[in-house]
């Protein structure tokens, strides 16, 4: 199944603050319950900020009192009834949303944070674990539900789970499917702060200009891809070899430069490096993975 991606937007709104984008779900009426419409732009939106220089960083939050619910139930018991289990190529053709969304954002450009500002159930966190920093509201809620509703987790989140708060606490929460508090999801790693409800998107905002203002966009472009490419080598070797090509690629940039001399200069650096023009030869090091 191709997720092909809108560039328009009926279900989700874009902000631009500067050099973030903020993307808002928006479908208050439903607590901006997940659709395939939903999915389709967010990929889009994705895809217009990785290809735009000026766009630095990334900032998701919800319209109204909720970021997402979840999937949208409306079409009731057989919401997640799509026929017979596929096999071989029907497979393909029978992909789950939330993992094209998950993956695409696995694959952005630019650093993403999640501004939770209400309930985040389901596929309404698990869309979240792709993002690198994740702030909460202190009304926010969370639910890896699946067990509940008779299915299994989804959005290739049993990668993604793990790796942010650790296996036990990933299936604690999994098996259980109960909802829990903020303070819960911030003891457990899952989010990095609690903020009150009118000061949440400025934290995220915060975070999102420290890291467009004062940082090499190749620089944080490339670390990105080796922190979460790296999550699943097999020897800290794989990370040295990553390393080592990397120095030697961005050691002789412009950016490195200027980032030297406005060090010794005691100025604000001006970086203008691109990361659509100018990541090192050697990116992508990785080889894309089929879906079969």
């Amino acid at each position: 199944m191709a997720l092909e991606p809108l560039r328009t937007q009926t279900q989700i709104t874009l902000d631009r603050r500067d050099r973030v984008l903020v993307i808002t779900l928006n479908r208050p009426d439903r607590l901006n319950a997940f659709t395939l419409t939903m999915a389709r732009e967010i990929v889009g939106a994705i895809d217009l900020a990785d290809e735009d220089d000026t766009i630095r960083a990334v900032v998701f939050t919800g319209a109204g009192r909720g970021y997402c619910a979840g999937a949208d139930l409306e079409s009731g018991a057989s919401t997640f009834d799509h026929g017979e289990a596929p096999a071989g190529d029907d497979l393909e053709r029978s992909r789950d949303v939330g993992g094209l969304v998950t993956l695409r954002l696995f694959e952005s450009n630019k650093p993403l944070i999640a501004a939770i500002n209400g309930p985040a159930v389901g596929i309404g966190v698990t869309m979240t674990l792709p993002m690198d920093i994740r702030v909460a509201s202190t009304q926010a809620r969370f639910g890896f539900v699946f067990a509940r509703r008779g299915i299994v987790p989804e959005a290739a989140s049993t990668w993604f789970l793990p790796r942010v708060v650790g296996i036990s606490k990933a299936a604690e929460w999994c098996f259980s499917g109960r909802v829990f508090d903020a303070q819960e999801a911030l003891d457990g790693g899952l989010v990095r702060s609690l903020h009150a409800p009118e000061d949440l998107l400025d934290a995220a905002l915060g975070i999102a200009n420290e890291i467009a203002t004062t940082t090499s966009a190749v620089s944080v472009a490339l670390t990105r891809h080796m922190l979460w490419k790296m999550l699943g080598a097999d020897h800290p070797m794989a990370a040295h070899e990553l390393d080592t090509r990397g120095v030697a690629a961005l050691g002789k940039s412009r950016d490195a430069r200027e980032g030297v001399g406005s060090f010794l200069e005691k100025r604000p650096a001006n970086f203008v490096d691109s990361a659509l023009t100018d990541m090192p030869a050697f990116v992508p090091w990785w080889s894309e993975r089929r879906f079969t």
